[in-house]
């Protein structure tokens, strides 16, 4: 189907290192997990895509009402959408997990930073975790542990992932570093927005944010690995973005907790071959 082979090109343009790990599942439930990663690119990506916020949550809505018809069998003329819609009756998939993503994502069009870091975990959770979970239901895992695994590496990959694109972020004057963190650090986030990161007393306040976060990823992802001998290893694929958010979190940490300092990492060969040593032990 030409739909999911847009969708393919999408992930391996967007959203390289979980386009990799697809790679590792069989050819039927790869095209299903890139078709699920392309929907997820639709969406993370509105907020940068929209000049108003205000855009943003039509275009959500969209999505929203777009998935009435994926669910009915009768996508709307989108590449993506269609793709979906063949993925989710070939899969049986349900539609909680989607319309959560979609309500997670409404922050996005907030332009605030979260109160406090559980309000920054929830965030994570709720746009992260249930597409980990269905990519588990692509797979057909259904044990408790590899479910509990899943929810983990979902709130790792989002933790690191928003780490990681401060500077991003901070371009677009967003900033999802918890409020109240940023307050106690003494890091001034309109200061941030502006680069203006020569003040050492800037460059500790955000080490300080930034590794609090990571301390949360960290602890996730030690969660997630401590289920692993009970996870079945068909379960994989779906788990090893967590083997790339490791590296994300090893070279944050090299960098001193700034993610300013951290050369970007996409594509490099040792980060290749350590995801497909992992995949073929059986580890994530």
């Amino acid at each position: 189907m030409e739909q999911l082979g847009y969708c393919a090109r999408q992930v391996r343009q967007h959203d390289h290192d979980r386009f990799i790990c697809s790679l590792f599942a069989p050819p039927a439930e790869r095209e299903g997990l890139q078709s699920l990663l392309a929907f997820n690119l639709e969406i993370a990506r509105i907020r940068e895509a929209v000049s108003q916020p205000l855009l943003g949550r039509i275009r959500l809505q969209w999505w929203s009402d777009a998935l009435d018809s994926v669910f009915a069998g009768q996508p709307p003329p989108h590449a993506v959408a269609t793709a979906l819609a063949a993925t989710v009756q070939r899969f049986a998939l349900p539609r909680a997990p989607f319309d959560r993503i979609i309500e997670a994502r409404a922050f996005d069009m907030e332009d605030a930073a979260p109160a406090d870091l559980p309000a920054l975990v929830d965030y994570a959770e709720g746009t992260s975790a249930p597409l980990f979970g269905l990519a588990l239901d692509i797979l057909a895992v259904d044990q408790a542990a590899a479910r509990a695994a899943a929810r983990d590496v979902g709130i790792v990959w989002a933790l690191t992932g928003l780490a990681r694109a401060v500077p991003f972020h901070a371009r677009s004057r967003r900033v999802y570093l918890p409020a109240d963190l940023n307050r106690q650090a003494g890091l001034d986030v309109f200061r941030l927005f502006e680069g203006r990161l020569s003040d050492q007393r800037m460059v500790q306040g955000l080490a300080v944010v930034v590794g609090a976060v990571a301390d949360v990823a960290q602890s996730h992802l030690e969660s997630a690995r401590a289920a692993s001998r009970d996870v079945p290893a068909k379960a994989i694929p779906a788990l090893l973005p967590a083997t790339m958010a490791s590296i994300d979190l090893e070279r944050l940490r090299r960098a001193g907790c700034n993610p300013f300092m951290v050369p970007d990492p996409r594509r490099r060969v040792g980060r290749l071959l350590r995801v497909m040593l992992n995949a073929m032990r059986g580890r994530y």
